[in-house]
C-alpha cells in the first residue's frame, strides 16, 4: 500500500516514514509540508492512504481533505490531530477523512491504523469512536435530528440497524454477530446504506446516526 505523509513538521514527516517503512506491506512514497502540494503529489504518486495533519501553514489539513475527498476515486485520508481540536475534528470527518490518529498513538497502532484505512474500515476502536463522536456531535439540535432521521428514512430495516451498529462504534464482525449476519452481508448492507446516503465512509454515517439520536 502507498502511503503519502503531508505534515509540516519534518521530524513528524521522518517518524512517520521509519515507522510505516518498517512494515513490509507500506511503502511511504512521498512527502509534503503542506496542504497545498497534495494534490499534484496525489495524481502523480497514486497513494492508497494520505497521512494528514490538521495544522499547517498555506493549505491546512482540514482544506486539502475536503478538497482530496470531493475528487472521485479520491485516496483515504487519516488525519493527524488532537482532542482539544474538536471542532476540527468534526469538520475534518465530515469532510471525508476515514478517521483520525493522535500523534502520540503507537507505532504499532499507526501501523494497523493505516491498513485498516486502506481496506476502508475505520481506525476509531469502539470505546474512541463512542468518545469523539460524542465530542464533535455536540448533541444535535432538534430540527438537524429531524433531518438526520428523514435522511435515515431511505434505508430498509436491515440497512438502518446495521447504520445504527457502526454509529455505536461496531466492527463488521461485532455487528455480525450482533444481527445473526455473515461478515460479508454486513459488509454489502454498508455499502447499500453510504450508496443510498450519499456519504464517502463508515464514519460519516457514523455521525448521520448521531445526529439523529439513534446510537444511544
Amino acid at each position: 500500500m502507498k502511503i503519502l505523509v503531508v505534515d509540516d513538521d519534518p521530524l513528524v514527516r521522518a517518524g512517520l516514514r521509519m515507522i510505516l517503512g518498517g512494515a513490509g506491506d507500506l511503502d511511504v512514497v512521498g512527502e509534503a509540508g503542506s496542504g497545498t502540494d497534495v494534490p499534484a503529489l496525489v495524481a502523480r504518486l497514486r497513494p492508497d492512504v494520505v497521512l494528514m495533519d490538521l495544522h499547517m501553514p498555506g493549505v491546512d489539513g482540514l482544506t486539502a481533505t475536503e478538497r482530496l475527498r470531493a475528487v472521485p476515486n479520491a485516496p483515504e485520508v487519516l488525519v493527524l490531530t488532537a482532542f482539544e481540536a474538536d471542532g476540527h475534528v468534526r469538520r475534518a470527518l465530515r469532510a471525508g477523512a476515514g478517521g483520525f490518529l493522535l500523534k502520540d498513538t503507537p507505532p504499532a497502532e499507526i501501523v494497523a491504523a493505516v491498513r485498516r484505512v486502506a481496506a476502508g474500515e475505520p481506525v476509531l476502536s469502539p470505546e474512541v469512536t463512542r468518545r469523539l463522536i460524542g465530542i464533535v456531535t455536540d448533541g444535535a439540535p432538534t430540527d438537524k435530528r429531524g433531518e438526520a432521521r428523514k435522511r435515515l428514512g431511505a434505508l430498509n430495516t436491515r440497512e438502518t440497524e446495521v447504520a445504527i451498529e457502526v454509529g455505536r462504534g461496531s466492527s463488521n464482525a461485532e455487528i455480525a454477530a450482533a444481527l445473526h449476519l455473515s461478515v460479508p452481508t454486513v459488509k454489502t448492507h454498508v455499502s447499500a446504506a453510504l450508496s443510498k446516503l450519499d456519504l464517502n465512509n463508515r464514519v460519516q454515517l457514523a455521525l448521520l446516526v448521531h445526529d439523529a439520536g439513534l446510537a444511544d
